[in-house]
């Protein structure tokens, strides 16, 4: 038990404000308790806590398996946050640890391993993500390597005799693999371990986490309990779609993400299944409830149009994240794409070579990911070249860039072209793209 002792010396962390006030509204604290939420254990007993005034230590553990932060983990972001508002200490933990092993919870096939250094990659900018939801300057932040690292045999093999492999292989997902005759890696055995060590390092009051997330975190309750701590309270909240109606996730690539640009968050609301509208209004806004079941009333008449409601839920969620006047930039520039046909006037503009070929000029912008791509794009007719005079379709997968104009590549991607043609400046965009290299 080595590794914890200077984690139970600790009486009273270091982030622990005594001034702070607790607040305990009954309305405030019910409405936390049920918006975007799937399951409380045990409900009675955390009202209870909540209403007693006693500050909380609330937990919310994210494995940095991508860079980016996407808008399905702010539901659990914002509930860490309707936490911090009534005044309990809230601790955002990057498991810097566990993000190597990998989690298998919502997987169906196992996740494989990252290396110390792509994880330290992944999570370099995810304080300045949380920092768009909670107020980092009363977040515990922690990673769980500070414990798990220096944890040996001796001491995970005491936490692996708490639970049965039965336990493990019960899970819905872990029992489907092994039917199938799919591999699962004793690894993946120890990551609810891990999990569940994290809230006895961290002596939490309640963890936060997503409906998969369930066996983990009861683990943390499981291991608390032998270390003689009361067991943790559980919130978990429901996983939520994602653009193309699976669920949100960055391995799909179907998310909005925390950091996308006004424009790119705009444009993927607006491209958002009606069927989830509510949805997201509830689970990732923060829009009184009242507001949001007059908008659910609103939406079920016959003469309402979504797209309305759509894009006032863009419009707040980029005014969240980004400010109120990016929002109406926004909004604008949708409106001038697809509701008048023109070309957003804040559309990237780049300077090119004459002659350089089209599909050069997308991948090395990011717009299309390979030449199979571009051809696809080009035989369904979906890239037009607005021009100085006519909007012509693209249909040779060939084309050169021979004058300056913009390109429409599907609904949603928008590029303008300045072609530079004296010899001089194009010598120096050569120049400028070696270097970038």
């Amino acid at each position: 038990m080595g590794p914890l002792q200077s984690f139970s010396s600790q009486k009273i962390p270091f982030w622990y404000d005594a001034s702070m006030k607790i607040n305990t509204d009954p309305k405030k604290i019910e409405e936390l308790l049920t918006r975007g939420v799937d399951e409380v254990i045990h409900l009675d007993d955390l009202r209870a806590k909540l209403l007693s005034g006693k500050q909380l230590r609330v937990k919310l553990g994210i494995d940095p398996t991508s860079p980016h932060l996407h808008l399905g983990r702010s539901i659990p972001l914002l509930k860490l946050r309707d936490f911090q508002e009534l005044g309990h200490q809230i601790i955002l933990l990057i498991g810097d640890a566990t993000g190597v092993i990998g989690d298998t919870s919502d997987k169906d096939a196992e996740r494989p391993m990252l290396t110390p250094e792509q994880v330290k990659e992944n999570h370099a900018d995810y304080y300045d993500q949380a920092a768009k939801i909670l107020d980092m300057d009363k977040v515990e932040f922690r990673q769980n390597s500070e414990w798990l690292n220096p944890l040996g045999y001796t001491e995970i093999g005491e936490h692996a005799d708490l639970f049965s492999v039965n336990q493990f292989i019960q899970r819905d997902n872990i029992r489907r693999r092994l039917e199938a005759g799919k591999r699962v890696s004793l690894r993946e055995v120890l990551y609810p371990l891990m999990q569940g060590y994290d809230s006895v390092a961290l002596k939490a009051d309640v963890e936060l986490g997503g409906s998969d997330q369930r066996f983990n975190l009861l683990a943390g309750r499981t291991l608390q309990e032998h270390f003689n701590q009361a067991p943790q309270n559980i919130v978990t909240n429901p996983l939520v779609e994602g653009l193309d109606g699976r669920k949100m996730s960055s391995s799909y690539g179907n998310g909005v993400y925390i950091f996308d640009t006004p424009a790119d968050m705009y444009g993927k609301i607006m491209s958002l299944h009606d069927a989830f509208i509510i949805k997201y209004y509830i689970f990732m806004t923060r829009i009184p409830m009242q507001d949001i079941t007059a908008i659910q009333h609103e939406l079920s008449q016959k003469d309402t149009n979504p797209k309305d409601i759509k894009m006032r839920l863009a419009h707040a969620l980029v005014s969240m994240y980004h400010s109120e006047d990016a929002a109406n930039i926004a909004q604008t520039g949708w409106q001038e794409a697809f509701e008048q046909g023109k070309i957003p006037e804040n559309t990237k503009t780049v300077k090119v070579k004459v002659k350089i070929p089209l599909v050069e000029l997308l991948m090395k912008e990011g717009i299309v990911k390979s030449k199979t791509e571009f051809k696809r794009l080009v035989e369904n007719g979906a890239i037009k070249f607005h021009g100085q005079i006519q909007e012509k379709k693209i249909i040779d997968p060939a084309s050169l860039v021979t004058e300056d104009g913009a390109l429409k590549i599907g609904k949603k991607r928008f590029l303008k072209i300045k072609v530079i043609k004296d010899a001089k400046k194009a010598g120096e965009i050569k120049d400028s793209e070696k270097k970038e290299g």
